[in-house]
């Protein structure tokens, strides 16, 4: 029997908790069937309809009995080959093959989506007159402002109504008036199951994905892991998924995309479909794209084009929030970012999702265009709209500029075009902070606690209104000089009167309001102290022009005590260390269900540190196919030391 027909076995339970045996389910229907509504079997053998906007081919409808307690115990048993992987209060099950993508390096992904999801439905629920409760947390105490205003008005009427009592909301448990989440390419489940079991305030949880063999699997995990109340596995396209709920009262809380490379498909259903004042969270993994490798390609998928420079990390955040920026406001809507971070080999920005058109006539204002300049780096930014405030009249006109002539003034080189990005603030630092101190007070809660703590704190002491950054070995670099302190560094830019500060995004990395005039003549009064040999240097280098100019500012490298930051002086957990040996994005999961094939496991292997490891036994080099053979162009003959065995030629190719 295949793997399929096996996942589709669950057991039923009968009556109570007892498990008597196995009952085959109905097969999953094509993703195409939209009519179909397969049912999971749940404690109650009787299946309430889905509610509004839930999707037809639901695996596992809400039974209208289930209790978090009825569900505690796993309800399904390991298949041959299958693995149990735990994260968090998840216990996932996972076939042996490479058939679902998972990706244990992105617990940290994961950590930080509970902690935002977490604060943002104590926010929502605040407002609906229900308090969240979390499992080792302080009681926390969330101001309503109805609350607030009701009782002015009994203070000032004299009037006190009866004492309403107080309605919470716990992990696990269904709230009926609770957020509606979709994880629209859940894979394994894995994501949506944390969401279950570790955020309170849930009405319901929707673990979408187009394969059949993950959406059986997410089936048997909610059933695995005893939610099968809030958490509705669903085969569907996740873009006509949400498409699906665009105009609807009833929309999704909270989406949550974390696509296997770029999410620019799915974008324009997204900010159609989550509700007002939802939260969207995205992931991007084709940073390769972003990070300015392929510019022309980066324009294609987000209206923007990349450029490689030292900020790339940065800049890739303010493009993936530009591209969400426009397309929600071809319907009127606007973003407002709560968190964005680089991690790793992927970004993620957390944003809520407003509509009114007012506010979407500041998008132009908002957005900027880059000049880099190729030979030192110096960068200007450009707004494409302007926005002027004459008493209560605003006043929108287009942008001046540019703000650079035709060679750069510091270096004369010419300058690249990059953009448009996102110009404003990356984070709501209120926001930020009191994920902030949920993460640090409740720290046994995440595997990842003290790298979110690490993080945030950095994200909360970021300068908001500074867009990019520098970074400190590569101004050294540029005048071929030794690199200053960064400590020193910051507080020569703190002497002149500029603000300073790190980014998360870049270990050494400087934003500031200073110009880059300022900047350069920091460098030049660190290389009078430092000397360089000028008469190495060419002509036409940056080198030789930013050098041969002198310092209008005098610089102090007197260490001041404001210069080294906080989360500096805590030592905490900001860069971590890799993870795992060849760590990073994993290999896209296989459809046809055969897992990694032992030829290209051999060829990984064969590829492997093949720089560092120089091979210095000709003979070992037989193993390798010989490329010029292969084009006919091979005059070595038996000499050669690679292999001339075309069967062998044509199966590593």
């Amino acid at each position: 029997m295949s793997l399929f027909n096996e996942t589709s076995r669950i057991l039923r339970t009968v009556g109570s908790v007892t498990y008597r045996g196995l009952r085959t389910m109905e097969p999953l229907r094509a993703p195409q069937d939209p009519k179909v509504n397969t049912t999971l079997s749940g404690v109650d053998t009787k299946p309430q309809p889905p509610t509004a906007g839930a999707p037809m081919e639901c695996l596992n409808p809400t039974p209208a009995a289930s209790t978090p307690d009825q569900e505690t115990a796993p309800t399904t048993g390991l298949l041959p080959g299958e693995t149990v992987v735990r994260e968090g209060k998840a216990a996932i099950l996972f076939p042996s093959a490479n058939e679902v993508f998972y990706n244990p390096v992105q617990e940290f992904n994961r950590d930080l989506t509970c902690a935002v999801v977490t604060e943002f439905a104590r926010e929502q629920m605040a407002r609906r007159g229900v308090t969240v409760v979390v499992p080792g947390e302080k009681e926390r105490v969330v101001v309503n402002l109805a609350d607030e205003k009701k009782e002015e008005t009994e203070m000032q009427t004299g009037e006190k109504g009866g004492e309403e009592p107080v309605v919470t909301s716990s992990v696990g448990e269904h709230c009926k008036n609770g957020l509606r989440v979709l994880e629209g390419l859940a894979a394994s489940g894995l994501r949506s199951v944390r969401f279950a079991l570790e955020v309170p305030g849930l009405r319901s949880v929707t673990a979408n994905d187009f394969s059949a063999k993950a959406a059986a699997l997410i089936a048997r995990n909610a059933q695995h892991n005893g939610v099968t109340h809030l958490l509705q596995a669903s085969q569907r396209d996740a873009s006509m998924l949400m498409y699906e709920m665009r105009g609807k009262k009833d929309r999704y809380d909270v989406i949550d995309l974390d696509p296997y490379g770029s999410p620019a498909p799915f974008l324009d259903a997204a900010v159609q479909a989550v509700g007002e004042g939802g939260l969207l969270c995205v992931t991007c993994t084709d940073m390769a794209v972003m990070a300015g490798n392929s510019g022309e390609t980066c324009y294609s998928k987000y209206g923007s084009v990349s450029i490689k420079a030292k900020y790339c990390h940065e800049m890739a955040l303010r493009i993936i929030l530009h591209s969400l920026d426009q397309r929600a406001g071809v319907y009127q809507r606007y973003i407002h970012p709560l968190l964005c971070v680089s991690v790793d080999f992927y970004i993620r920005v957390f944003v809520r999702v407003h509509t009114g058109q007012a506010m979407v006539k500041n998008s132009a204002s908002k957005q900027a265009l880059v000049y880099n300049c190729v030979g030192c780096g110096s960068f200007h930014l450009q707004r494409l709209g302007k926005r002027t405030t004459q008493g209560k009249h605003i006043k929108y006109s287009a942008a001046t500029g540019p703000p650079v002539g035709a060679e750069c003034e510091h270096c004369g080189h010419r300058h690249q075009l990059g953009g448009p990005i996102w110009g404003e603030a990356l984070h709501d630092v209120s926001f930020v902070q009191k994920v902030l101190s949920a993460v640090s007070g409740n720290p046994s809660r995440f595997g990842t606690a003290r790298r979110i703590e690490g993080m945030l704190s950095m994200v909360t002491e970021e300068l908001e209104d500074v867009p990019l950054y520098y970074t400190v070995d590569n101004l050294s670099s540029t005048v071929h000089c030794s690199t200053p302190p960064l400590l020193q560094f910051r507080s020569a830019l703190l002497h002149a009167g500029h603000r300073v500060s790190l980014s998360h995004a870049c270990k050494n990395a400087l934003k500031t309001d200073a110009p880059p005039r300022v900047l350069w003549d920091v460098m030049r009064c660190w290389e009078k102290s430092n000397p360089v040999k000028r008469d190495r240097l060419s002509e036409s280098s940056p080198a030789h022009h930013i050098l041969n100019t002198e310092p209008i500012l005098q610089a102090c490298f007197d260490v001041r005590e404001d210069a080294n930051p906080q989360s500096r002086r805590r030592h905490l957990t900001r860069f971590q260390e890799n993870p795992e040996p060849f760590w990073g994005p994993k290999a896209r999961a296989n459809a046809g269900g055969g897992g990694i094939s032992s030829d290209l496991e051999d060829r990984r292997k064969q590829g492997q540190n093949k720089r560092k490891n120089q091979i210095t036994d000709t003979t070992q080099l037989k193993s390798f196919p010989c490329k010029r053979f292969r084009k006919g162009k091979c005059t070595h003959g038996e000499k050669c030391c690679y292999s001339h065995d075309l069967e062998q030629t044509d199966k590593m190719e």
